[in-house]
């Protein structure tokens, strides 16, 4: 059958009857199964995951599309409330968008970098946004945008905790930044 969404239909399934994992980064490359815990660990059959900030706080929550037409799960992040911040993109040169900017997001020693890409996997597709964590961090030190066209801009000392729109410029001097603050 091509199309796995019409499985229930021929009474075929497409799982393993494994169950949906998740999985809390510890650093040093050591990862902790979180699945149970998170009650993520369903045992529907998860094709797609998209994370994204679904309620405005900051942090991204979790849904889960299922093959077969099952229900689609979301997650809420409630995890400690971390620094956070959330970019969306109007090119002039390159796509209205910003789909295909590079993101570069200097914290003390750290950088974190993402690309605004909003196809995720399978069927699955995220708004054109950049959502980032940041930790305990206080200021960003220094945000580098390397949009497709191939201009870079770099922002220094932004605040946390908002979510900027950032205007491809033509020109140095045509560089705009607004954001709305939580």
């Amino acid at each position: 059958m091509g199309n796995p969404w019409l499985f229930p239909k021929s009474g075929e399934n497409l799982s393993a009857f494994e169950r949906n994992g998740i999985y809390l980064n510890g650093g040093d490359q050591v990862f902790h199964d979180m699945s149970f815990l998170s009650g993520a660990d369903s045992n529907g059959d998860g094709r797609c995951v998209v994370a994204t900030d679904l309620n405005g706080d900051g942090m991204v929550e979790l849904l889960v599309r299922q093959a077969g037409g099952g229900p689609l799960l979301i997650y809420e992040n409630l995890f400690p409330m971390q620094s956070w911040l959330k970019l969306s993109f109007k090119g002039t040169k390159s796509n209205a968008t910003g789909v295909g900017v590079k993101v570069a997001c200097t914290i003390g020693d750290r950088v974190i970098r993402r690309e605004n890409y909003p196809i995720v996997n399978f069927l699955s597709q995220k708004p054109a946004v950049v959502e980032l964590g940041l930790g305990n961090a206080e200021v960003i030190e220094t945000l580098e945008i390397r949009w497709p066209s191939g201009h870079v801009q770099v922002f220094s000392d932004v605040n946390i905790n908002q979510h900027l729109i950032i205007e491809e410029a033509i020109e140095e001097t045509t560089a705009r930044v607004s954001g709305t603050g939580l």
